[in-house]
């Protein structure tokens, strides 16, 4: 199978330059689409590492525009786990205690799950909530999304191999099988990840060094989940530090602030 463009790769001295980079990033990206002709800016956010990434550099970085700017944002979630919000495993929880405490977006703005649901009614109602967030969107369509990707190449909470990599009618799905613990999660699907306006991965530590490989050089029958990222007319990005980034040998853009 043949590897479509990986994307425009930087690779950062450490993921402290990596996290302040991607809040700059951030916060050009959402003065560019509030001076648009819609007027507000759709961000998607994953949880795991990203959560003090950006809970230590994004408050900052979009200071300058003001509360009025963060008024027009509309935040929702790659996928959750089904937990409450005050547990550990929250990722809206997480955010919450770190980041939204000192970046006041309107909470009628904020999309989540509600972890009291059974995992089925959780997606469709999740989904409800996007469709009325994105109306006339036929697919709901992200200004920005910020993906992770695990070592085993999963990203959201679509995993190697897993059925859901097929699901192209809901644009919001649950799992109940997880291989990763909690096991009962929501997660939109590849049709809104592919449909957002543009996407960035962000990957640190030796961890994720081979898989990132697989992704950005090698051409596999069977793509890992975060190799099916790609975006229709979107634009994909990567943003890795250098131990991610060790074994990789196309091209990149090497960044530095020293």
């Amino acid at each position: 199978m043949a590897v479509p463009a990986p994307g425009l790769i930087s690779v950062f001295s450490s993921p402290q330059e990596l996290g302040a980079s991607l809040a700059q990033l951030v916060a050009q990206r959402a003065a560019c689409c509030l001076a648009g002709a819609r007027a507000r800016f759709a961000l998607g956010l994953s949880g795991g590492s990203l959560v003090s990434m950006l809970a230590r550099e994004l408050p900052a970085a979009v200071a300058p525009a003001g509360p009025v700017s963060l008024a027009r944002w509309t935040l929702g979630f790659c996928d959750e786990r089904l937990v409450p919000f005050d547990h550990a495993e929250s990722t809206y929880g997480l955010y919450r205690t770190h980041l939204l405490s000192r970046l006041p977006i309107p909470e009628s703005q904020v999309i989540t799950i509600n972890p009291e649901l059974p995992v089925e009614e959780a997606a469709e109602d999740y989904a409800k909530k996007l469709r009325q967030a994105f109306q006339g969107d036929s697919i709901p369509v992200f200004d920005l999304l910020i993906l992770g990707v695990g070592p085993d190449g999963h990203t959201c909470s679509l995993f190697p191999d897993h059925p859901l990599l097929q699901e192209r009618e809901k644009i919001v799905a649950p799992i109940s099988d997880s291989p990763k613990p909690p096991p009962q999660r929501v997660t939109l699907t590849l049709p809104v990840l592919n449909a957002a306006r543009t996407v960035i991965f962000v990957a640190t530590g030796e961890g994720k060094a081979a898989v990132l490989k697989r992704i950005l050089e090698d051409q596999e029958e069977n793509p890992v989940p975060a190799a099916l990222v790609q975006p229709h007319t979107g634009k994909l990005c990567w943003f890795l530090d250098e131990a991610a980034a060790r074994l990789l040998t196309v091209p990149f853009e090497k960044h530095s602030t020293l």
